[in-house]
C-alpha cells in the first residue's frame, strides 16, 4: 500500500471513531442528564480526561509508547489553556441563551480562519471560505433559537472564543498519544478544581451530595471509557487535518445529534431543522471537495518542483495543512494542533 492510501486510510479512521464514539456518548450522557439526573457536566468531563490519562499510562507501562520529554511549561501552560477553555465553554452556556451559545460555537471557525491568518500566514482560498459559509449558515439555520444577550454573557462568549481559538493553533510537535498523555493531567487538575464549583452555579445542585446508586455509577464508568475513545480520536483528527476540518466535523455531529433525536428518541423537529441539516451537509461536501482539490494540486505542484525548491517548501510548510499536502516528515515527532472537547460538547456530540 502506498504512503498516501495509507494515510487517507488514517485520516478515514481519525474521522470514523471520532464521530462513532461521539454518538455512543451522546446516547450515553443524554440517559445519565435525562433519565438519571446527572448534570454536572464539568465535573464528569475531569473524570473523562483522569480516566484517559491513567489508560494512557496503563499503555505506557505495558510499552504500547514510549514517554518522550517535552517541555514542562510549555505543556503545563497546553493544558492550563484548555482547562480553562472548557470551564468558558460551560459558563458561556450558563450566562446566555442556548441560541447565543451556538452562535459562539459557529464563531469558532471564522475567528480561527482569522487567526492563523494573520500569525501562522495560512491561505484559505475563496472557495474554501464560501463552503465554510454556507456551513455555518446551515447549522445556525438547524440549531439556533434565541438570540438573548446580556453584558456578562457577552464577555464570558468572547473570552470562550479567545481561548478556544488560541488552544486551538497551539503547536506542539509530537505525536496525538504523547500530546495526550502529557496534557490531560492538567487539563483534569482544572477542572477537577473548579468543576464542583462550575456545577453548581449552574445547575444548583452539589456534585458531593448526588445519590450515586449503581446504576449511575455503571454509566458514569461507560461514559468515561468511551470518553477515551472521544479524546484520542480528536487528537487523530487534529493532528491529520486541521482545527478548521475538525469544527467541519464537530458540525456534522450536531447534524447527525439532531437527526438522531427526532429518529430515535423522538425530539421535536420542524421544516427549519430539516432544511438546515440539509444546506449543513450540503456545505460540508463543498468544503471536503474544495480541501481534497486543492490538496492534490499542492502536492502535484510539489512533485514538478526541482529537488531544491521541495526543500525550500517543506521549510516552509503550512502549519495545519492536509494530509496530502508537502509538510515535513518525521515519523517520530509530528506537528499537532488540538481543541479540546468542552463538557457541553460531550453531551451534545460536538
Amino acid at each position: 500500500m502506498s504512503d498516501g492510501a495509507g494515510s487517507r486510510m488514517g485520516v478515514a479512521g481519525a474521522l470514523g471513531l471520532s464521530v462513532t464514539s461521539s454518538v455512543a456518548i451522546v446516547i450515553c450522557n443524554k440517559y445519565l442528564i435525562s433519565t438519571l439526573g446527572f448534570f454536572f457536566a464539568t465535573t464528569l468531563t475531569s473524570w473523562h480526561l483522569m480516566v484517559t490519562f491513567f489508560t494512557l499510562y496503563v499503555a505506557q507501562r505495558l510499552r504500547f509508547f514510549e514517554p518522550k520529554p517535552i517541555d514542562a511549561r510549555t505543556v503545563i501552560s497546553f493544558g492550563l489553556l484548555n482547562g480553562i477553555s472548557i470551564g468558558l465553554l460551560n459558563l458561556c452556556l450558563g450566562f446566555n441563551s442556548v441560541g447565543f451559545y451556538q452562535m459562539t460555537k459557529l464563531a469558532i471557525i471564522p475567528f480561527t480562519i482569522v487567526l492563523e491568518t494573520i500569525f501562522l500566514n495560512k491561505k484559505f482560498s475563496q472557495s474554501i471560505k464560501a463552503s465554510l459559509m454556507v456551513l455555518l449558515l446551515g447549522v445556525g439555520i438547524a440549531s439556533v433559537t434565541d438570540l438573548q444577550l446580556n453584558l456578562l454573557g457577552s464577555i464570558i462568549a468572547a473570552l470562550t472564543i479567545a481561548a478556544t481559538c488560541v488552544g486551538q493553533i497551539r503547536r506542539l510537535k509530537v505525536s496525538s498519544t504523547q500530546l495526550l498523555y502529557q496534557s490531560s493531567p492538567y487539563q483534569s487538575a482544572v477542572l477537577l478544581v473548579t468543576g464542583p464549583f462550575v456545577d453548581k452555579l449552574l445547575t444548583k445542585r452539589d456534585v458531593f451530595a448526588f445519590n450515586y446508586t449503581v446504576e449511575v455509577v455503571a454509566f458514569i464508568a461507560l461514559s468515561c471509557s468511551i470518553a477515551v475513545c472521544v479524546n484520542f480520536s480528536t487528537f487523530l483528527v487534529i493532528g491529520t487535518t486541521s482545527p478548521v476540518t475538525y469544527q467541519v466535523l464537530g458540525h456534522l455531529k450536531t447534524c447527525l445529534v439532531l437527526s438522531f433525536g427526532y429518529i430515535i428518541l423522538r425530539d421535536p423537529f420542524s421544516a427549519r431543522n430539516v432544511a438546515g441539516i440539509l444546506i449543513a451537509i450540503f456545505g460540508m461536501g463543498l468544503y471536503s471537495y474544495y480541501s481534497v482539490a486543492e490538496s492534490r494540486k499542492k502536492t502535484e505542484a510539489a512533485i514538478s518542483l526541482p529537488v531544491a525548491a521541495q526543500m525550500i517548501e517543506k521549510d516552509s510548510a503550512p502549519l495545519l495543512g492536509a494530509k496530502g499536502s508537502p509538510r515535513p516528515e518525521n515519523k517520530s515527532e509530528d506537528s499537532f494542533d488540538y481543541m479540546p472537547r468542552t463538557a457541553k460538547s460531550a453531551f451534545t456530540g460536538r
